[in-house]
């Protein structure tokens, strides 16, 4: 793997993002992330994944840099293939957590919804959220789904068209993680909550992680291809490319 880590415990398995500083998602980082964690739901040694960042960075989010040189056809395949990853993770059947060591916005955000527990580093300087409106792509329905699963309809609802990214105590106040903790405490307090789910009987565990999410998955767009085709249309929309190609610029000019 060219831009994960995989560590195999007694019983669990932890999937470190290792892409860089600061984690940004690509094309190669999604096939990867999809492959490991199919491999690991039908490895009957694995009872359940860790999914972490690097130090100060968790991920952040979509590799704009990368992807504004992608065709149609790639950036087709991108948004089908993050959004089918997406539902993956989301339909895991096995325990899944978040360990957020550090920056989690954007796409960062959309990988760390999916897992049952999320435990965050503290600090004002990290935040998390889905400010996809504020960067100009377009959110799908099945996104929102799970936002307003974690913290409610209304709050999700505001949040999501103000493109707000939230500090830790914002996403805790909000139900969107679970525990702030200094930031080399992050991966052991994941740890030791998917020690404490090992404890129980697996396949108790496992259907009663599909009663729960049972609402959840109902809700999900079984087809989303049509919501996809949509954000890669508005994605080759002038005027935003335009923006995007600035904010591009001027992220690429501060890296000099």
């Amino acid at each position: 793997m060219n831009t994960l880590n995989i560590e195999r415990k007694e019983g669990y398995a932890i999937v470190a993002l290792n892409r860089g500083k600061v984690n940004a998602i690509n094309q190669e980082m999604v096939d990867e992330l999809s492959e490991t964690f199919q491999l690991l739901e039908n490895d009957e040694t694995v009872s359940g994944v860790i999914l972490t960042g690097q130090p100060h960075f968790f991920s952040a989010g979509l590799d704009l840099v990368e992807l504004i040189q992608y065709n149609k056809e790639q950036m087709d395949n991108f948004f089908m293939s993050f959004g089918s990853l997406y539902v993956q993770l989301l339909r895991f059947k096995k325990p899944f957590i978040s360990a957020i060591t550090g920056h989690s916005p954007a796409g960062g955000c959309v990988l760390a919804v999916t897992s049952d527990n999320r435990y965050m580093a503290e600090g004002p300087k990290y935040v998390i959220g889905l400010n996809e409106v504020a960067v100009n792509i377009q959110i799908s329905q099945n996104l929102t789904e799970v936002y307003a699963y974690w913290m409610g309809e209304g709050l999700a609802h505001r949040y999501i068209l103000e493109g707000k990214l939230l500090s830790g105590e914002e996403a805790l106040a909000a139900g969107l993680v679970d525990e702030l903790l200094p930031l080399d405490e992050v991966l052991p307090r994941a740890e030791k909550q998917m020690q404490q789910y090992l404890k129980a009987d697996f396949d108790i565990l496992i259907n009663t992680k599909h009663k729960v999410r049972k609402h959840l998955l109902d809700r999900l767009d079984t087809n989303p291809a049509e919501s996809l085709k949509e954000a890669s249309t508005l994605w080759w929309k002038p005027e935003i490319r335009t923006k995007m190609e600035a904010y591009v610029e001027s992220f690429s000019n501060k890296k000099k």
